[in-house]
């Protein structure tokens, strides 16, 4: 039997990627890494369908651009989103994208160049310690120092990234594995016995009838049950079942940031978001409930900044999750399920058929309704200044809950998630808990390329953009149909509502008023057909069913209100009950003081 023909590391990494279904790649090159990128062009070369290239290669303007671009990629497609550098600077521009991957569970690759093996350690040109850096805010890194381990660690990190609550992955390659000829061995698998042994607990773990009583007990003992979705339903696929459940017990459902798409927006079921800016109906429902049941969510502090008076009527709370380390970490719950959700879900709902179970929440379903009528949604549209909720509401008109949503991070962050409509999960990509700036714009680059024949709207901020708007040439360079909603409220909002509320109105470092950017000349100077301004109210219908209908990329800056605020508001340390409508939205009580409020409480 005739040996396999050996072949280049580099030439073998792009093998992997194809055999695990890579669509798309986003990097940037340079030295230690020219190997991988040339045998991504020699793989595109020999493997084109019809002159298109099967694994294309997109170049963004820098590294965290790439990491950003996986991530929406990831988020919109539903598995991981690849990135490949360079060394040194290439490696460590994407620290952030990943940290952002990990704390909202997004699976990512990215594959670092690295110096030479005799190299590490000696300060070469462009070397950094990448394992010890990324370590921290990886799921797994690994550093190649064997060719023979080089194809089994590629497909093992796919495996790490994808499997139990996903995350991002490193590998760092250095620049002789990746120019080593190596036999493959298709049947290669690392040795990460300990990590599958823990996954398959989790993943076997099933409700058994016990459970599956407790459960419904403390159902049957709720008059006012609630459910409280996180990113976690929608980062285990497990949307459709949640639907089900809800529909079939009639539970409401509030979500949090991450977990928007979950259920659809304009079901009857669904609060919209939950939280700091949560709308007033669900944070009430919340303070009512009488049985929370946590699912995919952990409580965080833009959710649960007090837990001892977070669902302050709960009898009972049930808590599903993957992850162990999420049981009790913030609240004490009286139940709770690890494992995979869909299997759960499908566990009590058969339970409860074979059962005769049967519920009526038809009088707290009633309650729930008038919520959502008495403390709606609303700002101030009689002013004469373009307000930003205006703005999103007409775009919803158009979208009608079928787009694809990045933001980048800030007030208009806020805004598009109380005023848009999702159908499905997956259209609302956003920075959670990293809350990263910048991330709008690359985001919505990768989901296009993830979902090529639907609208992607980046909704983005003017001190957002700011930080990667070098990626608008990206988007014409790939003639991609992205459209670009610019809210230019001269500053940083979100941090200037803080200070306008809690630090005097002394506007330190956020006033942007004395900037001279011209943002629609940077949009027209990358190659948009489409780039306009928007200041007049009057103009706001019509000028945003042009930038909707354009068929390419469009870049629409709207001027808007310097002094809107996002409401309701539950400031940093108040519970529920303290939340601030505004003027315009109805509160249960008059709204509460603030002045006594420490905001480093939450920032």
């Amino acid at each position: 039997m005739a040996k396999p023909t050996k072949i280049e590391g580099s030439s073998l990494i792009v093998r992997v990627l194809a055999e695990q279904g890579v669509e798309v790649i986003f990097g940037y090159s340079g030295g230690a890494i020219l190997s991988t990128y040339d045998a991504v062009f020699r793989y595109n070369s020999d493997n084109q369908i019809n002159g298109k290239e099967p694994i294309p290669l997109i170049v963004p303007a820098n590294e965290q651009g790439a990491g950003f671009m996986a991530s929406g990629y990831a988020r919109a497609a539903g598995k991981p989103g690849v990135v490949l550098v360079t060394s040194g600077p290439g490696a460590t521009n994407t620290v952030t994208p990943v940290r952002d991957a990990m704390a909202d569970s997004i699976p990512l690759i990215v594959i670092c160049g690295q110096v030479t093996r005799s190299s590490i350690g000696t300060d070469a040109f462009q070397e950094a310690p990448v394992s010890s850096i990324m370590g921290s805010v990886a799921k797994h890194v690994f550093l190649i120092t064997k060719p023979e381990e080089l194809e089994a660690t590629i497909r093992a990190a796919f495996e790490i990234a994808t499997s139990g609550r996903p995350g991002p992955v490193v590998v760092d390659v250095p620049k002789d594995i990746q120019t080593s000829m190596i036999n493959p061995v298709p049947e290669a698998s690392l040795n990460i016995a300990a990590y599958r042994g823990r996954l398959n607990e989790i993943e076997a773990s099933e409700l058994n009838d016990l459970e599956c009583k407790e459960f419904f007990d403390y159902l049957d003992q709720s008059e006012r049950p609630l459910l409280y979705v996180g990113g976690g339903v929608i980062a285990g696929e497990g949307s459709e079942s949640l639907r089900k459940f809800a529909e079939k017990f009639q539970i409401p459902i509030a979500t949090t940031l991450m977990g928007i798409g979950a259920i659809g927006t304009q079901s009857l079921l669904s609060l919209k978001m939950l939280g700091m800016h949560g709308t007033a109906y669900a944070n009430y429902a919340v303070e009512d409930c009488d049985f929370l049941i946590a699912v995919g969510a952990r409580f965080d502090d833009r959710v649960a900044a007090l837990p001892k008076k977070f669902a302050p009527q709960a009898k009972a709370v049930a808590h599903f999750d993957i992850d162990p380390s999420e049981i009790d970490k913030v609240k004490r719950v009286n139940w709770f399920h690890i494992g995979i959700l869909n299997k759960a879900l499908r566990k009590l709902s058969d339970y409860a058929d074979q059962n005769n179970l049967a519920f009526n929440f038809a009088k707290w379903l009633d309650k729930i309704q008038e919520l959502k009528s008495i403390h709606a949604l609303n700002y101030d549209r009689e002013s004469n200044l373009i307000q930003p909720q205006m703005v999103l509401e007409e775009i919803n008109k158009l979208t009608q809950g079928k787009a694809i949503v990045s933001t980048g991070v800030g007030q208009h962050q806020m805004w598009a998630a109380q005023y848009f409509d999702f159908d499905e999960p997956r259209q609302w990509l956003t920075s959670g808990s990293m809350g990263t700036m910048g991330f709008g714009l690359p985001a919505a680059i990768g989901a296009q390329f993830a979902k090529p024949d639907l609208m992607v709207i980046d909704v983005d901020g003017d001190g957002s953009i700011r930080m990667n708007l070098g990626e608008l040439e990206t988007i014409t360079t790939y003639d991609l149909p992205v459209k670009i909603l610019l809210i230019n409220n001269k500053g940083d909002g979100m941090v200037k509502q803080w200070q306008k509320l809690y630090y005097g109105e002394r506007f330190s470092g956020s006033d942007k008023t004395l900037h001279q950017k011209d943002f629609v000349m940077s949009a027209r100077s990358d190659g948009f057909q489409y780039a306009e301004r928007l200041t007049e109210k009057k103009d706001v219908a019509k000028t945003i069913k042009e930038f909707i209908n354009f068929p390419k990329a469009a870049f629409l800056e709207v001027i808007t209100d310097p002094d809107a605020l996002v409401y309701p508001m539950v400031g940093p340390g108040m519970a529920y009950d303290q939340m601030v409508t505004g003027e315009f939205i109805r509160s249960r009580e008059t709204d509460q003081e603030i002045d006594d409020i420490d905001p480093n409480a939450m920032f």
